[in-house]
């Protein structure tokens, strides 16, 4: 993944976080952290359709998709957190 993450990358993915950050005035975090995972599962599922050419290969398909977004979500959690576990002790939690 990490040949992905070129400036425009980081770009948009503050402008997510920077959007779900305007919501924390109004809503708990973790109902923003839920409202955010269901979008990215909306979106990818958008994603996974576009992508197929047709309803066959869409359903040949989706459980390698699903499997290969899962994939990338842990991996992107684990390093997030590893970020966070190893600042910690500089910005509290």
């Amino acid at each position: 993944m990490s040949g992905v993450r070129d400036k425009q990358f980081w770009d948009i993915t503050d402008s997510f976080i920077q959007l779900a950050n305007t919501h924390l005035n109004e809503v708990k975090p973790s109902r923003v952290s839920a409202c955010a995972l269901f979008a990215a599962a909306r979106f990818n599922a958008f994603v996974i359709t576009a992508a197929s050419a047709s309803k066959e290969q869409f359903i040949a398909e989706k459980e390698t998709a699903i499997a290969y977004f899962l994939e990338q979500y842990e991996n992107m959690l684990r390093e997030n957190l590893d970020e966070h576990l190893a600042r910690y002790d500089q910005h509290g939690s």
